[in-house]
């Protein structure tokens, strides 16, 4: 192991986002451990802390479509906050949605014209999940949420790179180069318990 690897525990490992984290942790030589729904409740504080014990830091890439979005995503966020500092994790890099991100204008996504509405409360929940985690943090968990600044490209080619941006229902990028974005926000922390949008480069 390199003497700046760290050790790294993703939640969510199983589903896209979570798969790309894992290929792009282990291709820069990390230690990863990836944590699935049957290793544990990410809604459990004790289960958090218990899988997160010895990581350095926590990539979270989550959901359960079993569950209404406003009660899982916030109550994710508050196991989380107590359960990986418990375990002494010190960085949180979570996925989040560009719904709730403020486009240019400083409105929400979800609320420009012509933006689907169809899946409002799964935006919503998003939202209130990241409100939980500002809310219930302690200070030695430096944490930041990063999503696609528009949606997921699933078909193109990684470009090799990113750049943060506000929101935009065109913007586009790939699982890599977003898995790229929070391995970066892992190494090197330049973002703070704040949600950033990413955009293809």
């Amino acid at each position: 192991m390199k003497t700046n690897s760290r050790k790294i525990i993703i939640f969510g490992a199983g589903g896209r986002v979570g798969r790309a984290a894992e290929a792009e942790a282990r291709r820069r030589g990390h230690e990863v451990t990836a944590a699935g729904r049957a290793d544990g409740e990410v809604t459990d504080p004790a289960d958090v802390a218990r899988l997160a014990a010895g990581h350095d830091a926590a990539i979270v890439a989550v959901h359960d479509p079993a569950t209404s979005p406003g009660e899982f995503f916030p109550a994710v966020a508050r196991a989380l906050a107590q359960g990986l500092p418990t375990a002494g994790v010190t960085r949180l890099v979570s996925v989040g949605l560009a719904s709730v991100l403020p486009t240019a204008t400083g409105d929400l996504l979800m609320d420009a014209p012509g933006y689907p509405q169809e899946w409002r409360e799964f935006y919503v929940g998003h939202g209130a999940g990241t409100e939980a985690l500002h809310a219930a943090a302690p200070d030695s968990l430096d944490w930041v949420v990063l999503s696609p600044a528009g949606d997921f490209d699933h078909e193109g080619e990684p470009s090799g790179g990113y750049a943060l941006a506000p929101a935009a229902a065109e913007s586009r990028i790939t699982t890599a180069d977003f898995a790229r974005a929070l391995l970066d926000e892992v190494e090197v922390t330049t973002l703070r318990r704040t949600h950033a949008g990413v955009s293809a480069a």
